[in-house]
């Protein structure tokens, strides 16, 4: 009951088995550890048993789980070798460089750090004001000199691979 290869399963069956919820929690659960029991997914999903089985059943059939069975027990684990080729498969489609995220000091971060001048205020959307168009360019200015302070301030790397 390990599913199909990656190379019979079209991108979009796989796609479509991940955009339920609850299946992404249980691909999100399995990715965790090396086998995921089903008894854990009882007690951590809001879902019954046979609602499991069937989130389970559409996962193997697209090859993203493999199962064991020990006795009465049954054991999940991730194919990070479906998830890798297909995570290949989408850099193919744009080949762009690939950002380099890392925990270590000294590694960029995923988020950018707010900027100073908002990092007290808390988010509020503000209404569309028409403002003249005189007053424009000095805004305008002093938004791109803003910005330029931050941009200085970020570090980003980037690592090609092909």
């Amino acid at each position: 009951m390990t599913g199909k290869p990656m190379a019979e399963n079209p991108p979009t069956e796989v796609f479509s088995a991940l955009s339920d919820p609850i299946r992404w929690s249980i691909i999100a659960q399995a990715a965790k550890v090396d086998e995921l029991a089903a008894i854990t997914l009882e007690s951590t999903l809001p879902v019954a048993k046979p609602t499991i089985s069937y989130h389970i059943k559409i996962l193997q059939n697209a090859g993203l789980i493999s199962t064991r069975k020990a006795g009465r027990n049954y054991y999940y684990s991730l194919r990070r070798d479906v998830i890798g080729e297909l995570a290949d498969g989408l850099w193919e489609l744009a080949p762009t460089p690939r950002p380099v995220i890392g925990t270590g000091k000294g590694s960029p971060s995923r988020r950018r750090p707010r900027r100073a001048d908002q990092a007290d205020r808390p988010a509020v959307a503000r209404p569309a004001v028409a403002r003249p168009a005189v007053a424009r360019p000095a805004v305008a200015r002093s938004a791109a000199a803003r910005q330029r302070a931050v941009n200085d301030d970020v570090e980003e790397a980037v690592v090609l691979t092909w």
